[in-house]
């Protein structure tokens, strides 16, 4: 059983997973900053200086000045600007790997048209008969 494991892992698709699964997450990093670095700032500044990580909902029932402060409580509360801007990382990677994938896919190689297929005994035979009968006329 080890060495069908060994055989499996050592496998050259299981690695480039492996591989794409490490990458993923270190881009993944990456577009968590750009959006809460780079993109919320000026968008959170053009609608009136808003800091979509700081948007709750409080449902204690006790005013609570800041999320940090709420969570500092313990209050329950709805984080509805983390979920933003986790719909936003989404939506970013999901469009970089979109146009990753149509960009590979532009540079495969086509394969070639398969060449037609002969004719099958049965066609075989309907020409013969074809011929037979037409040669007696």
């Amino acid at each position: 059983m080890l060495k069908e494991f060994r055989d499996f892992a050592m496998r050259g698709n299981v690695l480039d997973m492996a591989i794409g699964v490490i990458i993923g997450g270190a881009f993944g990093k990456i577009v968590s900053s750009l959006v809460s670095d780079v993109l919320m700032p000026p968008l959170g500044l053009l609608m009136g200086k808003v800091d979509f990580s700081s948007l709750f909902i409080n449902l204690s029932g006790t005013p609570q000045p800041s999320l940090t402060a709420a969570k500092a409580a313990g209050a329950p509360t709805i984080n509805y600007g983390v979920f933003l801007q986790a719909t936003f990382d989404f939506i970013i990677i999901a469009f970089v790997i979109f146009m990753l994938v149509k960009q590979v896919n532009r540079f495969k190689k086509e394969a070639p048209p398969a060449p037609p297929a002969g004719p099958t005994n049965e066609e075989k035979l309907l020409m013969e008969i074809r011929d037979a009968l037409t040669g007696r006329h």
